[in-house]
């Protein structure tokens, strides 16, 4: 089932001007217009969409993703395993410094 622009950003949680930065980077285009001259997102859009999201929040640039969009399931994979160490080293530190910050707030 289609979706205008407005029923899938409602949908995923997203902003419009999100999925539209996506059109303009070239990573989605909407499968057509309705009637109304309503741009419609169909099943296979919304999941591109989806997943174009997830990987913006996994910290990877438009760039990377489209180039990560077109890649064969290994090399997705690589990556990916790569990013996840990367980010659970960005935690730790994160932890260690709110762990400093409370040091300090308690000597104060």
């Amino acid at each position: 089932m289609e979706q205008t622009l407005r029923q899938m950003c409602a949908e995923l949680k997203i902003s419009r001007r999100t999925v539209q930065g996506y059109e303009k980077a070239g990573l989605v285009a909407p499968s057509g217009k309705n009637k109304y001259g309503y741009l419609l997102y169909g099943a296979a859009e919304r999941e591109r969409i989806r997943l174009i999201h997830f990987y913006q929040k996994m910290e990877f640039r438009l760039k990377d993703i489209k180039e990560l969009m077109d890649a064969d399931d290994w090399v997705k994979k690589e990556v990916l395993q790569a990013k996840i160490l990367e980010l659970e080293e960005k935690q730790m530190d994160l932890q260690e410094l709110i762990r400093q910050a409370r040091e300090y707030i308690a000597a104060l």
